[in-house]
């Protein structure tokens, strides 16, 4: 049977525990057995995490001690899926680049808060996109500093109506990426737990999640 750890906390405005919630009966539905944890010690134990099939953390700001890094990092190498959206998993542990550098991403701004925007489906070919068109919601819309080697599956162009400097940018929003033996997918939407509602987001990080899994 494959396992799940879901590991939720950190900044509340980012409604993790609401978050999660919504994703625990998805993957009890697809099989795994779920294991929720309301903290960062959840990482301790380095040959605990190598048992389970996808890590899904939502954990905003915060910082990892030396060890639990290193286990988490590890876990992935070794092939654990790692999965989450918007500031749970890509504006964590703002300190430690070693992790930045497995999620392929970093928040760095969301200009005039939350918008309307549009999510354009670049790979509409890829299994996690198969069958959606693009879409818009009301969110934050994050601005990233991102990796060169994400495969990116959508994406948002600003509009310079917040940041004139910014106009005509198009930015991440979805992507995958290999971090050694592991997956890693990311979606930067998730502000709050009504994001959810919309159904695309919801199928996307579904999928995603089913994706990284191994």
């Amino acid at each position: 049977m494959q396992s799940a750890l879901v590991v939720w906390g950190g900044w509340d405005g980012h409604e993790p525990q609401a978050c999660v919630s919504r994703f625990v009966p998805a993957l009890e539905s697809a099989g795994f057995r779920v294991e929720v944890s309301d903290t960062l010690h959840a990482f301790d134990d380095a040959h605990q995490l190598q048992t389970h099939s996808l890590i899904l953390p939502c954990w905003t700001m915060g910082a990892l001690e030396g060890a639990q890094e290193k286990n988490l990092l590890d876990a992935v190498r070794s092939g654990v899926g790692l999965a989450g959206w918007h500031g749970g998993l890509c504006d964590a542990f703002r300190n430690q680049t070693g992790y930045q550098f497995m999620t392929g991403g970093q928040f760095v701004e969301h200009p005039g808060g939350s918008i309307a925007y549009r999510v354009n489906i670049v790979k509409r070919d890829d299994p996690v996109m198969a069958g959606l068109d693009d879409f818009s919601l009301r969110s934050e819309c994050y601005y990233m500093h991102v990796d060169p080697s994400n495969e990116v599956l959508a994406t948002t162009t600003f509009s310079g109506e917040h940041c004139a400097w910014i106009e005509g940018c198009v930015m991440p929003v979805v992507w995958k990426r290999r971090y050694g033996a592991g997956r890693v997918f990311y979606a930067s939407f998730g502000h709050a737990a009504s994001d959810f509602d919309v159904p695309e987001c919801f199928e996307i990080m579904k999928r995603g999640m089913m994706w990284a899994a191994r």
